[in-house]
């Protein structure tokens, strides 16, 4: 079925081919068209702009769209290909690796890439969305932001969809939409890293996630999962919950309430490393000893991890792995290729932020 861009894109073309508009004639302006073809108005800025690549179309500032001269030989001009990648963040944590890997497949295949970021912010989205559509790009690769809570740029992904551009999401993906994904087990992930603190003697772990994304929300609930296998002393977890635009200070204030109780958590098992890290700082500058007073594990196993004293216990992420299963997503979609969603089951990275708390007993069988 002819989509709504194609719709209004050949609808022009014929106009001009079959003489209704002559060369130089004045085209209806893009609100006019939008009422001819009950379409959007990013609909017929996508149409538009393919036409005027093609050179069936110019436009004058403040004057308009008119018939360009398409009789004249523009074969000089080469046509760009390009891939759009939209992510939370580009130039720290585990998001260059990301990108990297991305860019060794796309760039294999011939393609450049149009890079932008969101802060996790909606309203930045939308703006990276616009661009991405203004600039006619080939696909797109899209990390969700805040992917736990409603999307207010739905009638963007909705241009997306009907357009028919290739998309599909890493990290996470909007319940709403179908388009395919690169993803983590984090739920099952979060329950291994909770046994693991079970069987090292901790009873009383405290869990700090970030819930307006569905990682977060993810993770959250494998915390909750595990004690829920252990009613023996499952009233003895605890949870903070915090937005990813929430104040550092105050969230580290609501850790201290937990670390002040006469009977404080022996672990703290937070969202991510750069959370953990953060963690970790204050802890020290509070004069808790990590590990010896207080364990502390992560998630995604930042390079820097492994180099903090004491070393980072945390579970994986695939980071370039994703980036190029990704790019290899992508061109089997452009190519008009089937693809199956991919879920990576995170490994847990051992290392030295756990000990078992004092007076306790270790498990020591292994999963």
């Amino acid at each position: 079925m002819e989509n709504k861009y194609q719709k209004v894109k050949d609808g022009l073309k014929e106009a001009i081919l079959t003489g209704k508009y002559k060369v130089n004639d004045k085209l209806p302006t893009e609100t006019e068209l939008m009422a001819m073809y009950d379409v959007s108005h990013y609909t017929v800025r996508r149409a538009v702009g393919d036409l005027e690549g093609s050179h069936f179309i110019y436009r004058i500032q403040g004057g308009g769209m008119f018939v360009q001269d398409w009789h004249k030989d523009w074969s000089n001009d080469n046509d760009s290909k390009m891939i759009g990648v939209i992510t939370t963040h580009i130039a720290d944590y585990i998001f260059p690796d990301i990108i990297s890997g991305i860019d060794r497949i796309i760039s294999e295949a011939g393609y450049s890439l149009l890079i932008s970021n969101t802060h996790n912010n909606h309203e930045k989205e939308r703006k990276s969305l616009i661009n991405m559509l203004d600039t006619k790009v080939a696909g797109l690769i899209i990390e969700p932001t805040q992917s736990a809570l409603r999307n207010p740029n739905m009638d963007l992904y909705q241009e997306i969809k009907d357009d028919q551009i290739p998309t599909l999401f890493i990290n996470a993906k909007y319940p709403d939409l179908d388009f395919p994904s690169v993803t983590t087990d984090d739920k099952a992930a979060e329950e291994r890293m909770l046994e693991y603190l079970f069987r090292m003697g901790h009873q009383s772990v405290l869990g700090v996630f970030q819930v307006d994304d569905i990682q977060g929300v993810n993770r959250m609930n494998g915390f909750v999962q595990a004690y829920q296998r252990h009613p023996e002393f499952s009233y003895q977890s605890n949870l903070i919950m915090y937005q990813s635009g929430d104040d550092f200070e105050r969230v580290m204030g609501r850790i201290r309430i937990y670390l002040e109780q006469d009977e404080r958590p022996t672990a703290i098992a937070c969202y991510n490393d750069r959370l953990a890290i953060q963690v970790m700082d204050y802890l020290r500058s509070n004069d808790y000893r990590v590990p010896e007073d207080v364990s502390v594990v992560g998630f995604d196993d930042y390079l820097m991890s492994q180099y903090m004293s004491p070393s980072l216990t945390t579970l994986n992420h695939e980071k370039e792995r994703m980036g190029e299963d990704a790019g290899r997503m992508l061109i089997k979609l452009l190519n008009r290729e089937d693809v199956q969603d991919i879920n990576y089951e995170p490994d847990l990275v051992r290392r030295n932020s756990v000990v078992k708390p004092a007076d306790a007993t270790v498990d020591t069988k292994t999963e």
